[in-house]
C-alpha cells in the first residue's frame, strides 16, 4: 500500500482553514435567523485502502440544517450522523486478529462553497460505538458503524447559493477482542477519497446579503442593573454611540486565497512553518461592551466595587493559525472609557486606617500606557475548540474625597500608587457548546494584582504611609484578588443585533 505524502500533509490545513474561519466569525454575533431548518442526508461511495487492497464504502451523511441564512450568520450543523458501512471483505483483517468488535472515529472534510469562493473544514472526532463482527463462515453481511459528535460551525461571506459537501473521510478502526482487550495492532487508520466525481452536497442553502432590506428585531435598552457603589459614581454611564462599521465582507475570500498559497507551498522541498497570520486588515474589526465586578483588599477584609466599565475593543489585531500545533492565536486590544477619560468609573473605598479610624475614599482606577491586551489561546483538535483567555491591563490607583472618622483629610490632587501596575484576568471557555468566558460571549474573569506603594498624597503633611499601611500589597505578591463580569461583545459588523447597544452586566463576587 502506498501513501501519499502530499495529501497526507495537507490533511491538517483543512482543518487549519475550518478552524480559522471558525474562530473568526466566532467574535461576530449572527443575526436571528427565521429560516426553517431541514434534515439533510447523502449517501455517497468512497474507496479505501485497506492492507488486503481498495474497498468500496458506503457513506451515508445527516445533519440539520437550515434552508436559508444570511452573511455572516453562524450556521451550527445539528444531529450530524456518518454511517459507514463495511462489506465483509473489509472485515478480513480484524477476524484474522480475532477481534470481537470494532469502533471507529471518523473524520470528514466537508466543502463549503458560495459562488467561487470554497473553505475545507474539518468535522473531526466523530465517534462510532463498537458493533459485534460477524463470525466468520456465517453469511455475507458486514458492519454499519454510526460516528456521531459536534462539528465546527460555518459562515459564508458572501450572498448566494451555497453547498455543503462532504469530501476526504478519514477512519480510525479499533478492534477488540471478546473480553474487551485491544488486539494486537490496536489500530488501523484509513485514508477514504471518494469514488466519484459527482457533485452531490449534503445541503443547499440559499444565503442573502445581511446588508438587504429586513425588519431587524427591536433591541430594548439595558435594563436597569443595580451595580454596588453605583451611587458613588459622578453619574450614571452614558449610552454609547453605534460602533462604525468594521470586517471587510471579503475578508473569508482573502483568508481562503493565503490558506491555498500555504497548501502549495508543502510542495516545495521545504515547506517552512505552519503558522499562518492572517494580515490584521482583513479581519479587524471594532467592539463595544461594560464589565463590571469587585477588586478584594487583602488588608481591608472586603472588597470595592469595580464599574461598570465601559471598554472599547478592536478584535483580531493578530490572528495565528497553526494547523501543526492545532491551535489560533489572537491578540485584541481594549481601551476603558468613562467620560472621555482613560479609566473606570470612580468607586467609594471603605477601610480601618491605622487598625480602627474608619475611613473612605473615592478611588480610580486608570489606564496608563498601551491599550489592555487580549490574548486568546483555541486549540481546534477536539470537538468543544477550549479556549483560554488571559487580559493585561496596566492600571494606577488614585483617591480623593477622603474621610477619616467623618472629618475630610486633604490628600491634594495627585494621591496615588507611585507606578502603574499589571492587572492580569484570566478566562477559560469553550465554543461547541458554548460555556464559560468567551470573549465574544463574556462571562467572568479572575485574576490577582500587587498594588505598589503609595505616593503625593497630603497637604502639608506626607500622608502617603497612610494608605501604604492601608492598602498596598506586602512584597511582591499579587495578592489582591478580582472578579471581573464581562457582558456579550456588542460587535460593529452587527449593531442592530441582539448584543447591542451593549448591556451593563450584574457583578458577581
Amino acid at each position: 500500500m502506498t501513501v501519499d505524502v502530499r495529501a497526507a500533509a495537507r490533511r491538517p490545513l483543512h482543518l487549519a482553514l475550518g478552524g480559522a474561519l471558525v474562530v473568526a466569525t466566532a467574535l461576530i454575533p449572527s443575526a436571528e435567523s427565521v429560516a426553517a431548518d431541514q434534515t439533510s442526508e447523502v449517501t455517497l461511495p468512497y474507496t479505501c485502502p485497506f492492507p488486503s487492497g481498495p474497498e468500496k464504502v458506503e457513506v451515508a451523511v445527516k445533519a440539520v440544517l437550515p434552508v436559508s441564512a444570511r452573511t455572516e450568520e453562524t450556521i451550527r450543523p445539528g444531529d450530524v450522523s456518518v454511517d459507514v458501512s463495511l462489506a465483509r471483505s473489509a472485515l478480513a483483517q480484524f477476524t484474522a486478529l480475532e477481534a470481537a468488535t470494532l469502533s471507529a472515529v471518523a473524520e470528514l472534510t466537508v466543502r463549503n462553497t458560495v459562488g467561487e469562493h470554497t473553505a475545507d473544514a474539518s468535522w473531526q472526532q466523530l465517534e462510532a460505538p463498537a458493533v459485534p463482527l460477524p463470525p466468520e463462515g456465517e453469511g455475507e453481511d458486514g458492519v454499519v458503524l454510526t460516528a456521531t459528535g459536534d462539528v465546527p460551525t460555518v459562515a459564508f461571506g458572501s450572498p448566494g447559493r451555497a453547498t455543503i459537501a462532504p469530501a476526504a473521510l478519514s477512519l480510525t478502526l479499533a478492534s477488540f477482542t471478546e473480553d474487551g482487550a485491544p488486539t494486537t495492532p490496536p489500530e488501523l487508520t484509513v485514508v477514504c477519497e471518494r469514488a466519484d466525481d459527482e457533485e452531490r452536497p449534503l445541503a443547499r442553502i440559499t444565503v442573502r446579503d445581511s446588508a438587504g432590506p429586513t425588519t431587524p428585531a427591536p433591541t430594548p435598552d439595558a435594563p436597569d442593573t443595580p451595580v454596588p457603589g453605583e451611587d458613588d459614581a459622578a453619574e450614571p454611564p452614558a449610552k454609547p454611540d453605534r460602533p462604525a462599521p468594521g470586517l471587510d465582507p471579503d475578508a473569508h475570500r482573502r483568508i481562503d486565497d493565503l490558506t491555498e498559497a500555504r497548501l502549495e507551498a508543502l510542495d516545495d522541498p521545504d515547506p517552512g512553518s505552519c503558522p499562518i497570520e492572517i494580515p490584521p486588515e482583513w479581519v479587524m474589526t471594532t467592539a463595544e461592551t461594560y464589565a463590571a465586578g469587585y477588586a478584594n483588599a487583602v488588608k481591608l477584609d472586603g472588597a470595592a466595587a469595580l464599574g461598570p466599565a465601559f471598554m472599547k475593543v478592536v478584535l483580531n489585531k493578530r490572528y495565528i493559525n497553526d494547523s501543526c500545533a492545532s491551535t489560533v492565536d489572537v491578540t485584541s486590544e481594549v481601551e476603558f472609557e468613562y467620560q472621555g477619560k482613560r479609566q473606570l468609573p470612580p468607586t467609594k473605598a471603605t477601610f480601618l486606617s491605622y487598625g480602627f479610624m474608619p475611613t473612605t475614599a473615592m478611588m480610580v482606577l486608570e489606564q496608563v500606557g498601551p491599550p489592555a491586551v487580549v490574548q486568546t489561546h483555541t486549540v481546534t483538535n477536539t470537538p468543544t475548540y477550549p479556549e483560554e483567555s488571559t487580559v493585561t491591563a496596566q492600571l494606577s490607583m488614585r483617591l480623593y474625597d477622603v474621610k477619616v472618622n467623618g472629618v475630610p483629610l486633604d490628600v491634594g490632587p495627585d494621591c496615588r500608587t507611585e507606578r502603574p501596575f499589571e492587572q492580569v484576568l484570566k478566562g477559560y471557555g469553550q465554543s461547541y457548546p458554548p460555556a464559560g468566558y468567551l470573549v465574544a460571549t463574556g462571562g467572568n474573569l479572575t485574576g490577582y494584582a500587587h498594588i505598589p506603594p503609595f505616593k503625593g498624597c497630603g497637604v502639608g503633611e506626607n500622608l502617603d504611609p497612610l494608605f501604604t499601611s492601608a492598602i498596598s500589597s506586602v512584597g511582591k505578591k499579587a495578592d489582591n484578588y478580582t472578579k471581573m463580569t464581562q457582558a456579550p461583545l456588542c460587535v460593529a459588523t452587527n449593531p442592530d443585533g441582539p448584543d447591542c447597544p451593549p448591556k451593563v452586566p450584574k457583578p458577581e463576587r
